[in-house]
């Protein structure tokens, strides 16, 4: 649960934006995603099956039907008849991201809400994908049901991306464990070709989301971006406060200047989130850890790199 804003803290009064992204940042952003996927330019990414391309994918017989264009010279000559070489297909990335817009996303207490970290986050992965010919598709999820928008590239990628993006989160409603579980799995209904998935999310109250977290992972390369605020690792002594759930409403009272409250309060985020990175190291996930006092894109490049 997140603590109310009656708590005296620098909070910021609302969408703060994910500030500015220059491009030497990104340009190093680009470096570090582009090792972890094996190469986000074409040809650098294998695909599946045959067809036009630069690797050898293997040397036959010249079959009836088969394009006289394909024809190996040295092949031939070496063999005395004709056979054809076929190649491995060069096909961009895809990538798709799958951002959390349940409630919680809305909260933040330093220099931005977690929304607007989320907003940055995919906002410039989806500028590098497209940078390189790519293709960016979009799942939200938290909201009701998972919205899935296919994917596009060029400028039309950007735009749709940008629109979706505009919408927000959740103001409040019911909440649903099994949302990103949820999400992932129709994910992995839909990306049939190897790409990159990258997961957005606070990860907070969610169930049963690593198995089909691990399914993604053994056919795509996986990035979960994790966003915190510090004010959910501890509680200032303050007195009574009223700590409120935003995704549920529900409301709980509790004495910060009891020491012991506050002690069982920190090590209850402390399990969480060390759980959390273990479930992700255990699955081979990629896991950036980014706060909404950092830097994001910075602390993003270094994470990667």
């Amino acid at each position: 649960m997140s603590p109310s804003p009656r708590i005296p803290m620098a909070s910021p009064a609302a969408r703060q934006g994910p500030g500015p992204m220059p491009h030497a940042l990104l340009d190093a952003l680009a470096i570090a995603v582009t090792q972890r996927v094996a190469g986000a330019l074409p040809g650098d990414r294998r695909a599946a099956g045959v067809g036009a391309g630069t690797e050898l994918a293997q040397i036959r017989p010249y079959a009836f039907g088969d394009d006289v264009r394909r024809i190996d010279a040295a092949a031939t000559a070496r063999s005395g008849e004709p056979h054809v070489r076929l190649e491995v297909p060069e096909r961009t990335l895809t990538t798709w991201l799958a951002i959390d817009v349940s409630a919680s996303m809305a909260f933040g207490t330093a220099r931005r809400l977690k929304w607007d970290v989320a907003e940055g986050v995919a906002l410039a992965l989806g500028r590098l994908a497209l940078r390189h010919a790519g293709r960016v598709g979009l799942m939200t999820f938290g909201a009701g049901e998972p919205t899935l928008r296919p994917p596009r590239g060029s400028k039309a990628g950007l735009v749709a991306l940008r629109r979706a993006l505009s919408t927000g989160t959740a103001v409040d409603g019911a909440h649903d464990p099994h949302a990103l579980a949820d999400a992932l799995g129709r994910v992995g209904r839909v990306a049939r070709l190897p790409g990159l998935v990258v997961v957005i999310s606070d990860f907070r109250d969610q169930r049963d989301w690593a198995r089909p977290l691990g399914a993604l992972r053994a056919r795509h390369a996986v990035l979960a971006v994790e966003v915190h605020d510090p004010r959910e690792a501890s509680v200032p002594a303050v007195g009574r406060i009223a700590v409120v759930d935003p995704e549920t409403g529900r409301r709980v009272e509790v004495d910060t200047s009891r020491p012991r409250v506050r002690a069982r309060f920190e090590a209850l985020e402390r399990e969480r989130r060390d759980a959390l990175a273990s479930e992700l190291r255990r699955l081979r996930v990629d896991h950036a850890s980014l706060s909404t006092d950092e830097d994001w894109l910075l602390q993003l490049g270094r994470r990667l790199r």
